[in-house]
């Protein structure tokens, strides 16, 4: 079962290089950068790890859905740039899809930085996934790649697309929650501040999921990096 790990980038030049040597002991069947035009190191610092970068229209939706058309493998990883899987990350997701049932799946995560609210927010973050089987882009979706194409890839959508994705791939089957955990980012945590930050993301779920249209939603969500 060979894995494709997919990653969108722009402008992270801050986390890339960190993300990329932690994916080298793994050895990845094959990795793919999927670039949306940044203007920072980003890409002189994945070029110089010797890292092939697939260029594309800006949008994480467009970027992972080109990353996906290109990709070979027969499992899909879709891996954040500040996001860094653990060390049985590949041989946890081929125990899992080894099950016919299983279409894809995702990590439980943990959240770096000090405060002590942040491992309660992963712990959280990982126990709804597991009682709703819907995942965020965070916790690492992986899925087989005949899947994704049957439910079309990621919607283009500016904000929301990891719920939307999550949440068609468990129609198409049973998801996999595994124990092991990624770690990913707190820097938006820690910027915004960390009440103000759940505050904001469970507001923003709850009127997706009311219906109100990603693109309006997306005015109240900074990218942070």
């Amino acid at each position: 079962m060979r894995i494709s790990i997919i990653i969108p980038v722009f402008n992270e030049e801050r986390s890339i290089a960190a993300t990329l040597a932690g994916l080298q002991p793994l050895v990845p069947d094959e990795l793919m950068v999927v670039d949306g035009g940044s203007t920072d190191r980003t890409r002189e610092i994945c070029e110089s790890l010797g890292i092939t970068l697939i260029s594309s229209k800006r949008g994480r939706a467009l970027q992972l859905n080109e990353g996906a058309r290109t990709a070979t493998g027969d499992i899909l990883l879709f891996l954040h740039a500040d996001t860094l899987l653990p060390d049985s990350a590949l041989n946890d997701i081929r125990a899992a899809m080894a099950n016919s049932e299983c279409v894809g799946g995702r990590f439980d995560v943990k959240l770096d930085g000090d405060h002590w609210m942040l491992w309660v927010i992963g712990a959280m973050i990982s126990l709804r996934s597991r009682l709703t089987k819907v995942a965020t882009g965070d916790q690492a979706i992986f899925v087989r790649r005949e899947i994704v194409e049957k439910i079309g890839g990621y919607l283009d959508i500016p904000l929301m697309e990891d719920i939307a994705f999550s949440r068609a791939l468990k129609g198409m089957g049973k998801m996999a929650c595994l124990r092991s955990r990624v770690i990913t980012s707190a820097r938006r945590w820690e910027m915004e501040g960390v009440w103000r930050t759940i505050w904001k993301m469970w507001t923003l779920k709850f009127l997706y999921l009311l219906g109100i249209p990603p693109a309006r939603l997306k005015r109240y969500y900074s990218d942070a990096r």
